[in-house]
């Protein structure tokens, strides 16, 4: 036996844990962890140009699945290049199991090509690090080896999943003498080497030991990759408390639903008149500064956060309890005077109406967002960029009962490796993926595309052309006009449809509201939609809703 034995033990336990795909990138010195990986007969192993692209892939295909997906380099920098994803999913709690390989100790700080210090490289973004060392192989290594897959796997699955790191120092010779076989050791059933037991499921936990009877309370919903939101409609309309949910929770529907709470709350009075009694948290906050803003004045609150993660989502410091339980295990708290619910509708509907009066049937971006959340097919999965179309989806998505699932990289809210992450989602999802992306988003990760024409991943790109970063229009350093265009917007004067052909994908440009509905309702694969817009008509776009909302919001008041 050797190094390889060692290493095809370790990849054939994370193929009985349950893992399905890997990623590598090209190299030497991780020779042995690639072929490992590419040739066990139960991994989808996707090969990448680059590790960066590589690392945001395997992060959206462990985000869609919920499993670990691991990932290889050879040593250098080329283990750097996984950190923008790895912190990503250490924010994001996604699980990823990082296997850099590195020189041997007589190599480093020798002088030796290509070798820095790995030693743990990402910090306290892992959930744990382990250097593998040169273990001889042996019956004995063997089990230490398999147990050492099982205990990497539980690290990145457990009560807060999230990436791990094994880095795996590695010798000559690189490639194994003899012809691939079967790796050595392990159970003869085919079971792990260490089961590892699902969480037990929780008791419910009724709410009413925390919430006075009768309390005009709200719920607020955020980002939910893990799916831990299927039962917060039904607990709100029980409870009569307004459903204040991110599309990113996957909970943005039912009666209770108020979907334009960002424009309430941009009025001043409706805000202060419908100062809550009680909040009640689940998931991250959503991206909404409005309703941040809101909670963080509601001092006079009990705010309540669930959390079955050992994570601590409140940077305003308001919560006065924190609760950790499995959202699904919640029953409501006595129910809120039927006047509460009833006021926030009616103020929610007059929104609503000011919306469609003020967006019409243009092809703007907040258009192109609602128009995105209600067309596309219900097993559909939308990726939205961290920047300004996550917002738009906030701001004008409308509650629907069978809504595509949504997802975003806003773990450290980064719009790096979008595309490449989109990819991932795409590669294990079984039914249409859309990205929906800036053209700074678009020009940051374009290389990424290679990997939709390498390993032929029917992903649809719907490509905001706005001259820029729009984000940055609305806030204060659009001011400084000497230096905003060439050094904050940074418009990129790409030909996007040249793009398109260079890396082999299809482009249409939607004229009307009605054409991109079409494309829509069923995504063309590998397919660029380019919709062009102009930043300075989407700024006073916006301005005239939020005026519109608040003139609809104030008079829904005085009625």
């Amino acid at each position: 036996m050797d190094q390889h034995d060692l290493i095809a033990a370790f990849v054939d336990e994370l193929a009985r844990l349950g893992m399905t795909d890997c990623c590598t990138s090209p190299g030497s010195r991780s020779t042995p962890l690639t072929l490992a990986l590419a040739r066990h007969d139960r991994l989808r192993a996707h090969s990448h140009i680059d590790e960066r692209s590589s690392a945001f892939f395997a992060l959206g295909a462990a985000k869609a699945s919920g499993r670990p997906v691991a990932i290889a380099c050879t040593s250098g920098t080329a283990a750097a290049n996984f950190m923008p994803a790895v912190i990503e999913a250490s924010q994001a709690r996604v699980p990823l199991i990082v296997l850099t390989a590195d020189r041997p100790p007589e190599l480093r700080g020798v002088g030796a090509g290509q070798t820095i210090d790995q030693i743990k490289l990402y910090g306290d973004a892992v959930r744990w690090f382990f250097e593998v060392g040169s273990q001889e192989p042996t019956e004995a290594s063997l089990a230490w080896v398999r147990a050492l897959a099982c205990r990497a796997w539980a690290a990145a699955t457990g009560p807060q999943p999230g990436p791990v790191h094994l880095n795996w120092p590695l010798r000559d010779p690189l490639v194994p003498g003899r012809p691939k076989r079967t790796a050595p050791g392990g159970r003869s059933d085919g079971r792990p080497w260490v089961e590892i037991a699902p969480r037990a499921a929780r008791a419910p936990l009724s709410l009413r030991e925390h919430i006075e009877a009768g309390a005009r309370g709200v719920i607020v919903a955020g980002r939910d990759d893990a799916g831990l939101s299927p039962e917060i409609p039904a607990l709100a309309a029980a409870a009569g408390y307004p459903l204040l949910a991110d599309p990113l929770s996957g909970a943005r529907r039912g009666p209770a639903a108020i979907a334009a709470y960002d424009a309430l709350l941009r009025e001043p009075t409706f805000a202060g008149d419908h100062a809550p009694e009680v909040v009640v948290r689940v998931g991250d906050l959503p991206t909404s500064k409005p309703l941040r803003e809101w909670l963080a004045a509601a001092s006079a609150a009990r705010q309540i956060l669930v959390e079955e993660a050992p994570s601590w989502q409140d940077p305003a410091c308001v919560a006065d309890v924190l609760l950790r339980a499995d959202p699904r295990t919640l029953q409501a708290p006595e129910r809120a005077p039927s006047d509460w619910l009833a006021s926030w509708r009616a103020a929610d509907e007059r929104a609503q109406a000011a919306i469609d009066r003020e967006l019409g049937e243009e092809l703007s971006e907040p258009n192109l967002a609602r128009t995105l959340a209600a067309a596309l097919p219900a097993k559909a999965t939308l990726f939205v960029a961290a920047s300004m179309p996550v917002r738009e989806l906030e701001w004008f998505a409308e509650p629907r009962e069978d809504s595509p699932r949504v997802l975003s990289n806003r773990g450290a809210n980064g719009i790096d490796g979008t595309l490449a992450a989109a990819l991932g989602v795409a590669s294990v999802a079984g039914a249409p993926v859309v990205a929906l992306i800036g053209d700074v988003a678009f020009a940051h990760d374009m290389s990424s595309l290679l990997s939709a024409a390498r390993l032929d991943i029917p992903l649809t790109i719907v490509l905001i052309d706005n001259g820029g970063s729009a984000v940055f229009d609305h806030l204060a350093i659009s001011g400084e006009h000497d230096v905003y265009e060439q050094h904050i917007a940074t418009p990129t004067g790409l030909d996007f449809a040249a793009a398109a052909a260079l890396y082999g994908l299809d482009h249409v440009a939607p004229s009307t509201l009605a054409q991109l509905r079409e494309l829509a309702a069923e995504p063309p694969p590998r397919t660029l939609i380019q919709i062009q817009t102009d930043r300075a008509e989407g700024l006073a776009l916006h301005a005239r809703v939020w005026s519109a909302t608040r003139l609809a919001v104030a008079a829904s008041q005085r009625a």
